[in-house]
């Protein structure tokens, strides 16, 4: 796809993938609409993106929250009247186990990380219907395949949203309006800096940077598929784990629990 000119709603673009996405979008002449909770971390990306001599649009707000959503999707379809590419990137996730998270962090990890992508959808995806012409990028996670011992909340909001795109997309056949996944493994961003990872692990070798996930994101705008899992390769780990459950899943939880239950 060209970019040239092209509207990009960008969701948890204050760093991390969504930062690094709005970079590689700018870097092609894509008019960047950059959403995130903090106005001072918005800025700043919005700044980096002014070498590129493209459009920007910065709008706070917590997708989390449905009357935000609203009035964030009404600036920019006044502004705009439709998107072209919708990138719903916010999440985030608190590290515990199912008996020592409240319900308010299960819950807040849901409103974000589910929610927060179905309340953009429904706003935008009615223009884009009308011009028959777009893409939705849902960023996921391997976790989506994966259920974890002590993420097992974020795990639900990811398997959700795999879920949910897969729905979607067979509603949307034949509309020229296309939906994909990106799943990534582990990424180096501040996806670790809740208070509830202190003691744990930070990043693995295999961990990938955020521009790696955002060049995924560029190619799934243009893609069929369904879901794009980076790195290629570990697509085998979810058929495996899906093929031989009863062989794949002790050797998860083993070495899974093992972390969560040394963080007590």
């Amino acid at each position: 796809m060209n970019f040239k000119n092209k509207v990009i709603l960008i969701t948890g673009a204050s760093s991390g993938i969504g930062k690094d996405t709005a970079i590689e979008f700018a870097k092609q002449g894509g008019k960047i609409i950059l959403v995130a909770r903090r106005k001072d971390k918005l800025e700043q990306v919005e700044n980096e993106l002014k070498k590129f001599h493209t459009t920007t649009l910065i709008i706070p707000c917590d997708v989390s929250k449905k009357d935000q959503v609203n009035q964030m999707s009404n600036l920019i379809l006044e502004k705009f009247g439709s998107i072209d590419i919708l990138v719903n990137n916010a999440g985030f996730a608190i590290y515990g186990s199912v008996l020592d998270l409240s319900l308010k962090d299960i819950e807040s990890q849901m409103e974000t990380n589910y929610f927060g992508m179905i309340y953009c959808i429904k706003k935008f995806l009615p223009s884009m219907l009308g011009k028959k012409s777009g893409h939705i990028v849902n960023v996921a996670s391997v976790a989506a395949s994966f259920g974890l011992p002590g993420i097992a909340s974020y795990c639900a909001s990811k398997f959700a949203m795999l879920g949910f795109s897969e729905g979607l997309k067979h509603e949307l056949k034949g509309t020229g309006v296309g939906i994909t996944v990106v799943s990534p493994i582990m990424v180096r961003t501040n996806f670790f800096d809740h208070p509830s990872f202190e003691k744990m692990p930070q990043y693995s070798p295999a961990s990938l940077s955020s521009k790696t996930v955002a060049k995924a994101i560029l190619k799934a705008t243009n893609s069929s598929r369904l879901e794009i899992i980076v790195p290629s390769f570990v697509r085998g780990a979810v058929w495996l784990k899906n093929t031989f459950p009863y062989f794949i899943n002790p050797i998860i939880e083993k070495s899974f629990k093992k972390q969560l239950d040394s963080k007590k």
